[in-house]
């Protein structure tokens, strides 16, 4: 092992602390050996250290092994381009909360490198990657109980991981986000009515909090959804199909330009939107009985 003796020492000592159940400081040791350079693996009988790189280069999002932050909550950010936005980002979440971070770039990640800490991954995959596929391999591959999905474009102002974890523990809810609403059943089923707080049909990834394992059990988000826009709703429906509930909830977020419509090719924008939107439609338009009460 090619780490100096101080650093086995450090690695020697979390594997201990693991043992003994104290997960706290195991934690601050990983961190502590982050901090020196160096990232600790778990394997069978032990451990492996390696030397920490700055982000992580992998032709698809699939390769992707386990994420271990040892962190109940991991907040999750799916990048495509526009970095320095998504830098903002990262900076508005450090400052407001201590979760795990990972970050999933598809393509160059930028000037997010300048993000990497001891509780933060960042992975660049190869340009072409789909929404959905990376939001699925991101939600099986971290270990926390909790995962939020957040677009680079929302920010905080305020902590918004806490109120949204004390929601989903006391397990009426399997999802709470910022932004959501009912589905327009008169429109057939062809719009999002904004109602405000309260329990919905459908929440975007703004800012999205997920009891990870509810969510997978239902089948996470549809790996066809090249493209984020409607994704959101097909999977929304496919979690109450599987009789999981959604809460609306105000939160100390702003958002940002959102790039990821405004700046993108429009014909790209509105075919890949559609394949998204006839997919609902097909699947669930007509099943009122899994939409929430009317209000």
């Amino acid at each position: 092992m090619s780490a100096p003796d101080s650093v086995i020492a450090l690695a020697q000592a979390r594997m201990a602390a693991r043992a003994e159940k104290n997960f706290a400081l195991a934690d601050t040791l990983r961190n502590t050996i982050a901090k020196a350079g160096y990232e600790v693996v778990d394997v069978a009988g032990g451990f492996e250290l390696q030397e920490r790189a700055a982000f992580i280069t992998l032709a698809h999002a699939r390769d992707i092994h386990r994420i271990d932050l040892e962190k109940e909550t991991t907040l999750a950010l799916i990048v495509e381009g526009f970095t320095e936005d998504a830098l903002e980002a990262v900076v508005s979440i450090k400052a407001n909360n201590d979760c795990g971070l990972v970050i999933l770039s598809i393509g160059d990640p930028g000037r997010l490198v300048a993000a990497m800490d001891s509780r933060t991954y960042l992975f660049a995959v190869a340009p072409g990657a789909g929404w959905g596929g990376c939001a699925n391999t991101l939600l099986k591959r971290i270990k926390s109980k909790y995962v939020v999905i957040m677009d680079p474009s929302t920010r905080l102002i305020g902590d918004a991981v806490t109120p949204v974890i004390e929601e989903l523990e006391k397990g009426e809810f399997v999802a709470v986000g910022w932004r959501g609403g009912l589905i327009n059943i008169q429109d057939e089923w062809r719009s999002v009515e904004e109602k405000g707080d309260g329990e919905v049909d459908v929440l975007f990834s703004y800012f999205l909090a997920l009891n990870r394992e509810a969510v997978l059990e239902a089948g996470g988000f549809n790996p066809r959804a090249i493209y984020y826009r409607n994704a959101d709703i097909e999977f929304s429906l496919k979690l109450r199909q599987a009789g999981g509930r959604l809460l609306q909830m105000s939160l100390p977020l702003e958002q940002g330009r959102h790039h990821g419509y405004h700046d993108v090719d429009p014909e790209y924008r509105q075919v890949q939107s559609k394949k998204n939107y006839d997919r609902i439609l097909e699947r669930f338009r007509g099943k009122s009985t899994i939409l929430s009460p009317r209000r």
